[in-house]
């Protein structure tokens, strides 16, 4: 698959072109001339700059659909207890910033306007999730 999977076609076509053209030009320049160089550096040299155009010409798909975000919702898991309470932060990086909470002892998530607290209780439960200590 590549690099990315199949979310990031454009750019492995791209570097695949560069590395095919790479190689042909490598294999041409550090050969002495030899007819088996220039049978096997051609084609592969040629087929670097058709992946090229081809890389180039591919759409690029990586458009953030405001909409999703703004309806995303984490899953609400119960968490095993590590030496105390687990969560769970997810904060969006895009407009609007909201961050959501889960609080793996009740599985309850709560979500905030803008990033993460200094310090959080869970209202369901009345779990202390964490204080940031002050500086």
């Amino acid at each position: 698959m590549g690099i990315g999977g199949s979310d990031h076609r454009r750019i492995n076509v791209v570097l695949s072109a560069w590395l095919c053209i790479a190689i042909g030009s490598a294999v041409i320049l550090y050969s002495s001339s030899s007819p088996f160089a220039l049978a096997l550096a051609a084609p592969i040299s040629i087929a670097g700059v058709v992946l090229l155009v081809v890389g180039l010409g591919i759409k690029d798909e990586g458009t953030v659909d405001h909409e999703v975000i703004e309806n995303w919702e984490p899953g609400s898991d119960i968490l095993p207890d590590a030496g105390g309470p687990m969560y769970r932060i997810d904060t969006t990086l895009v407009e609007p910033i909201r961050t959501s909470i889960l609080c793996g002892r009740c599985g309850n998530v709560h979500w905030l306007e803008g990033g993460r607290p200094h310090f959080f209780e869970c209202p369901d439960c009345e779990v202390e999730l964490w204080r940031d200590e002050e500086e």
